[in-house]
């Protein structure tokens, strides 16, 4: 890895944009959201969890780095992961710089090279990220650092990770020397461009997400129906949302409403905090599980749930 040449005066402002890329699970959402500081992608330990695109816009002295964060590339099964592998080629072809991120613990695979050879016709700089490797020792690191670097000839190696924030400052550094010279694109106070509700039901479809990894495919989707503040009776104002979860069969909407309506209530608290701290209000949330049957195969559907 060349070493990074120091900041002068005269040092061109950089912005663009960058996303992670990789087999599911390699770590993308959770490292765009370490980079980031800010929750900005659903993580789940589940794959296929990222379904929008979702902007977050990293602000520094000399450059602004604008993060896309994209589905997991995978062999479709349903129109909808036809729908989200489109999304991810578009998505790529935007970029300035990509991550390909592989985990430090699973061996390459063809899922990786699959990707690396996908990604090598693209007009961006390219900048492996071994992620997770706070779960291996030093020899394995190594030797997986080895493997990736035989992958493609790509711009750098690096090793992170998101969860104990180790090396993550210098992959930024690097992301944001491979940006073009560009004035700033995005004003200084946001975060993020997705839509506060889009946020909100991502919240939400995450929180279903916990506890049911082994039992509950990726059936689920939620669409908020309506959102309004109200002006409050005392100290902070109340944030009403009512959303409904759309799942494929009766026996998921068992499964997340659970034994008389426990689990759906710990969904709905779960996701409030996390709803709460979004948007700096208190929050009445009420929620609804619905069924789509196929809604993943279903053209009609898909588009009704925002696909």
């Amino acid at each position: 890895m060349e070493p990074m040449s120091e900041l002068t005066d005269d040092a061109p402002y950089r912005a663009g944009f960058a996303c992670f890329v990789g087999r599911p699970n390699a770590g993308k959402s959770t490292l765009a959201n370490a980079i980031i500081g800010s929750k900005i992608a659903i993580t789940s330990s589940q794959p296929q969890t990222t379904r929008h695109v979702v902007r977050g816009v990293l602000h520094r002295p000399d450059s602004q780095l604008i993060l896309v964060d994209t589905p997991g590339m995978h062999k479709p099964r349903t129109l909808l992961g036809q729908r989200l592998n489109d999304l991810v080629r578009q998505t790529w072809s935007e970029v300035d710089v990509i991550g390909l991120c592989i985990p430090a613990d699973e061996d390459v695979g063809r899922g990786d090279r699959f990707i690396s050879g996908e990604i090598a016709r693209l007009k961006a700089t390219v900048i492996a990220v071994v992620t997770k490797i706070d779960l291996v020792h030093r020899d394995r690191l190594a030797r997986q650092l080895a493997a990736v670097g035989q992958l493609a000839d790509f711009a750098e190696v690096v090793p992170v990770s998101a969860v104990s924030g180790e090396q993550v400052g210098l992959l930024v550094d690097l992301m944001s020397k491979y940006l073009p010279p560009s004035p700033q694109l995005y004003p200084d106070d946001m975060i993020t461009d997705e839509p506060e509700q889009v946020m909100i039901a991502e919240l939400i479809r995450e929180a279903a997400l916990e506890g049911v990894r082994d039992e509950l495919p990726h059936s689920i989707a939620v669409v908020v129906e309506e959102m309004s503040v109200r002006p409050p009776e005392e100290g902070r104002p109340v944030t009403r949302i009512y959303a409904d979860l759309y799942v494929e069969r009766q026996s998921q909407k068992a499964i997340v409403i659970g034994h008389k309506g426990s689990r759906l209530k710990h969904v709905g608290s779960t996701a409030r905090r996390e709803i709460e701290e979004l948007l700096g209000t208190r929050v009445f949330l009420d929620l609804h599980v619905r069924i789509a049957k196929e809604w993943q195969r279903d053209p009609k559907q898909l588009r009704k749930l925002g696909f």
